[in-house]
């Protein structure tokens, strides 16, 4: 452990804490203790904590007493796992139809609100408590630190970077607190084709030991610094997010970057990280005494895995609870509840519907779809939204528009997007009813990756 990162865990980290009356340490300490458990134990916490949540939602939340009243459902019926599994999931359009009966009556005017990017095209604004979100930053810095992430450690973030122009004493800020935390960031919506260079040089010259990165971008960068005959050494991990990391990436991703391993990590903004590999990256961590992570209408696959579409509930969001979320992802595992190792958490072997395609622009750009849901997701109004590129000058934008989208927004979302794609793109768009939906129901959101 370098002398920083010592000095970051153990002074500047706890002094931040106490002036701003957090508690995620004390959480990452009780999250820690936890891993080693056994699985009955881990399984016996989250069973605690979900009959504790139920209740909760019976007397706070007008929409859960409802729902359950209707199904003929009260905390005493809930004896099993069973018993939660029969309980009706949760929807973005539930969410967004009742999203005041979702809050608890007693917390709900202390919440925090953030907004979902939609990466099936339906942003989404929700809340939560700050005590939820203390335990969410801890657990993401437990599943780190199994890539060996930890806090403090020189990090750099190949990442979304921020949509419109924040103002001078914004940005400062920005820096300031990126600093403190031993990282750098570099916007990955910018990088083309002619400026690799300036990334594989800034990269080089900050010297990380950590890199996070949408997968997409640190894959393309990877495959030129190869191609140039170039690699950097020095760091020691390599974190995958907002997209499925392959197994045919991690060999171009190390190669580029020797010394390193490669994680997949899998995360949502309702929840943040719900699972990560550990240091054998044999299979996902689910991060089991924080979240209930189920697979419905699951089958079963030759491989001997099991796939399903995600139901998750945070255990500890109790302002405005989701119980039974599913979100639009499809994982897979062994069983419900495998784990090997000395930790006792379950694991999911792999996620198999979290993929992004990427867009090219005219100027030899390559946006990855997670461009769209994260300019999108603050941009009042914004129902559903639909990305089509049918040639490398042509997109199409359709919007299911709700009663804010006016034409400040209009003019918001024309005027950022044409920074982006640049001047030789045309933009066109649509005001639409409905976005079509698949066979399967689903939501289609096009965004096609063009040769």
């Amino acid at each position: 452990m370098s002398l920083y990162e010592r000095t970051f865990r153990h002074v500047l980290y706890p002094s931040y804490e106490a002036l701003r009356g957090r508690g995620m340490l004390r959480h990452l300490a009780g999250y820690e203790a936890n891993q080693w458990r056994s699985p009955d134990e881990i399984a016996a916490i989250q069973w605690s904590k979900l009959q504790a949540l139920v209740a909760h939602c019976w007397h706070e939340v007008p929409f859960y007493r409802s729902r359950w009243e209707t199904i003929g459902f009260e905390p005493g019926d809930l004896r099993s796992m069973d018993d939660y599994a029969r309980l009706p999931v949760l929807t973005k359009d539930d969410i967004r139809a009742h999203g005041e009966d979702l809050k608890a009556r007693s917390l709900r005017d202390g919440l925090l609100y953030k907004a979902t990017g939609g990466s099936t095209g339906e942003p989404l604004r929700f809340g939560y408590t700050r005590e939820s979100n203390d335990r969410r930053a801890a657990v993401m810095w437990r599943g780190y630190a199994w890539t060996g992430a930890k806090m403090g450690r020189r990090a750099l973030f190949l990442w979304g970077g921020a949509v419109g122009e924040p103002g001078r004493a914004a940005q400062m800020k920005e820096r300031l607190y990126h600093a403190t935390y031993h990282r750098r960031m570099l916007n990955s919506f910018l990088m083309r084709d002619d400026n690799m260079a300036a990334y594989a040089d800034a990269i080089a010259a900050y010297r990380p030991e950590v890199i996070v990165a949408y997968v997409d971008p640190i894959v393309r960068l990877s495959r030129w610094l190869l191609a140039q005959g170039r690699s950097i050494p020095g760091v020691v991990s390599v974190l995958g997010a907002a997209e499925a990391l392959h197994d045919f990436q991690r060999p171009i991703i190390e190669a580029a970057f020797p010394g390193a391993k490669a994680y997949n990590t899998y995360g949502c903004r309702e929840f943040m990280l719900i699972a990560c590999e550990a240091e054998d990256r044999e299979g996902l961590l689910v991060n089991a005494d924080h979240l209930v992570v189920e697979l419905t209408g699951a089958t079963q696959a030759g491989d001997g895995n099991e796939t399903g579409e995600l139901a998750i509930t945070d255990l500890h969001n109790l302002g405005m609870p989701f119980i039974r979320y599913v979100n639009g992802d499809v994982a897979s595992r062994r069983s419900a509840w495998h784990a090997h190792g000395r930790r006792g958490l379950p694991r999911l072997s792999r996620i198999d519907g979290r993929r992004l395609d990427a867009i090219r622009t005219p100027d030899g750009r390559v946006l990855p779809g997670e461009f769209f849901p994260h300019m999108l997701k603050d941009v009042a109004g914004v129902r559903r939204f639909q990305v089509v590129q049918d040639s490398l000058e042509r997109f199409i934008l359709r919007v299911v528009p709700g009663p804010e989208f006016g034409a400040g927004q209009e003019a918001y979302v024309r005027r950022e997007l044409a920074k982006v794609l640049g001047s030789e793109a045309s933009l066109d768009l649509q005001r639409v009813d409905d976005i079509p939906l698949t066979a399967s129901g689903k939501l289609r959101v096009t965004v096609s990756r063009l040769p």
